[in-house]
Formats: C-alpha cells, structure tokens, sequence
C-alpha cells in the first residue's frame, strides 16, 4: 500500500502525544508492514481519508479476538486523525464511512477500545452512536500514570 507512510506518521502522532493507543515508542513502517499486509483484503480494510491528495487520516477494521469462531461478525475499529487537521470533522466521517463499511461486510458489531483519558476520540465514538458498552479500569501503565479502557460499542 502506498499510504504506508503516512499512515505510520500520524500513528506516531498518536504515540507521541500519548494515551491514543497503548504504544508508548514510535513505530517504522517495516513495524507496520505485516499489520498492513492482513489488512489488504476485503474483510478487514484499512481506510485512508485524503485532502489535496495527501492522507489525512485514516481507519481500520480488523477482528475482535481473532480465531475465536463466536465473534467473527464483530470488529474492532480504530482511528487516527493528523494532528494538523484535529477539530475539522475529519474524525466523525471517518468513523461514520468506517461503520458504514462494517455494515456492508455484514458484521454484526463494531468495537471502539479507547483509553480513559482521550476524551476527544470518546466524544467521537459518542457522536457517531457508539454507546459506552465497558470499562477496563486500570489496564495501562505509561510509565507509571495508569489509567482503563472504555469499550464503545455500536449494534449494526
């Protein structure tokens, strides 16, 4: 996939700014690779959202507890925004188009897994009908600031 890159950079974004994913380092795109390559297919996409021809965000569909035959039909979906281009709703068509694919692909249930203090992508998850399904309290340690995970949840 030639959106690599910039799919990497704002994933480090993320990283850098923390409590947007449980990576705590950067990542490479040779990291990323093998993540990308199970993402190249139908079933799981990866969804890049573009401006001017560069990408700006992106999503990505991939299964819930992989292998486990009872939740084939639900997935957890992720999503990243560059930092540049916060509070321009790029997020909320992001997660809206991503749920609409899910529907397509005939899943049951999409999952959002976001970390106690990214109060910006809870509001999102809120604003495009995911509900509040979970809590994880207490499940990461950033270097000793230790904090849960929300599950948010849609029916499809």
């Amino acid at each position: 996939m030639h959106d690599l890159e910039a799919v990497v950079s704002i994933y480090n974004q993320a990283i850098n700014a923390g409590f947007q994913t449980c990576f705590t380092t950067p990542i490479s795109t040779l990291d990323k690779a093998d993540w990308l390559q199970k993402h190249l297919c139908e079933e799981y996409p990866v969804l890049v959202f573009e401006q001017g021809g560069k990408v700006i965000g992106w999503l990505s569909i991939g299964p819930y507890r992989e292998g486990r035959a009872a939740l084939n039909r639900t997935v957890e979906i992720s999503y990243f925004v560059d930092n540049q281009y916060f509070g321009q709703g790029i997020g909320c068509q992001l997660l809206s188009y991503g749920t609409e694919v899910c529907r397509k692909l005939n899943y049951k249930v999409a999952l959002a897994i976001i970390l106690e203090p990214n109060v910006a992508s809870i509001k999102l998850a809120e604003k495009c009908g995911y509900e509040k399904w979970g809590f994880l309290p207490g499940v990461a340690d950033f270097d000793g600031v230790v904090c849960g995970q929300f599950y948010y949840g849609i029916k499809l």
